[in-house]
């Protein structure tokens, strides 16, 4: 069974929070288009977006401004998350959306028992009628992104290949680590994705080295590259698969599914 996954839960989605505090790593852009590139190989997928900028919404074509429920609702007013999930224009895949009320989401919890295990709780309702449920975090290590890795059982982490990124990544893992101690004794890390990745830029190289050296064969093989058609579709209201399924970003998200569903296959034989 899926690593961090009991026998109890072998019919429930394997959920993975996409998380890093360092902003502009690629994260949202990672997070919607695994969940397309996961959607197009047939599997079920839902996409939580709990970063109160809405980007992974927004990106798969959602007005936000015009919401009239979405992830807050779910987080502070009673609203069962079944109610407010929404099946995006990409097949298989459904989105819990969210817009910038979810930043009071944060002060609202703050007196509520058990705060941590809010989206937990929320998940356990939808979670049977999904293969893999995403979990875009907040560029911040605050309460909804405590909740994301206390839901989760694992955690997908992008990195942008420059130097200042292995300074955030220490911080990160150190609350990972926290997390995992107090609230969810089964979190992992799924794995380091190497974004941004520019193969004439001796930078990269380097940073990608030392993310190796460090994390081993923690670091997915797949990397994602700069690419222009990747900047390009959000502000089209679409993923990468449906803007240029023959980009360079396009073939990079469709690599990273395989490789990530073949690590789930091997997890599943140990």
């Amino acid at each position: 069974m899926y690593k961090g996954v009991t026998m109890e839960q072998k019919h429930k989605a394997k959920i993975i929070a996409v998380a890093n505090q360092k902003g502009g790593v690629g994260k949202t852009t990672s997070a919607v288009n695994l969940a397309a590139a996961l959607a197009k190989k047939r599997k079920k997928v839902l996409l939580i977006d709990s970063d109160p900028q809405g980007n992974a919404s927004s990106g798969l074509g959602i007005r936000t401004g015009s919401l009239k429920q979405h992830l807050y609702h779910s987080y502070t007013g009673g609203v069962p998350l079944t109610d407010v999930l929404i099946q995006t224009k990409v097949s298989n895949l459904s989105i819990a959306p969210s817009n910038i009320d979810l930043v009071a989401a944060e002060i609202e919890l703050i007196g509520v028992e058990e705060r941590e295990f809010n989206l937990q709780k929320l998940l356990q309702s939808v979670s049977s009628s999904f293969d893999y449920i995403l979990i875009d975090c907040p560029p911040s290590l605050g309460l909804l992104t405590i909740n994301g890795l206390t839901a989760a059982h694992s955690v997908l982490i992008p990195m942008q290949c420059e130097y200042y990124a292995m300074e955030g990544l220490s911080q990160l893992v150190k609350t990972i680590r926290s997390v995992k101690k107090a609230f969810n004794k089964e979190l992992f890390i799924e794995g380091l994705l190497l974004t941004m990745y520019d193969k004439r830029n001796k930078l990269t190289y380097q940073v990608a080295e030392e993310v190796i050296k460090h994390f081993g064969d923690q670091v997915f093989k797949t990397v994602i590259p700069r690419n222009v058609r990747l900047s390009e579709c959000p502000s089209h209201g679409q993923t990468i698969i449906e803007y240029d399924i023959r980009s360079s970003g396009a073939t990079a998200y469709m690599n990273l599914a395989s490789e990530f569903l073949k690590q789930q296959r091997l997890s599943v034989c140990q």
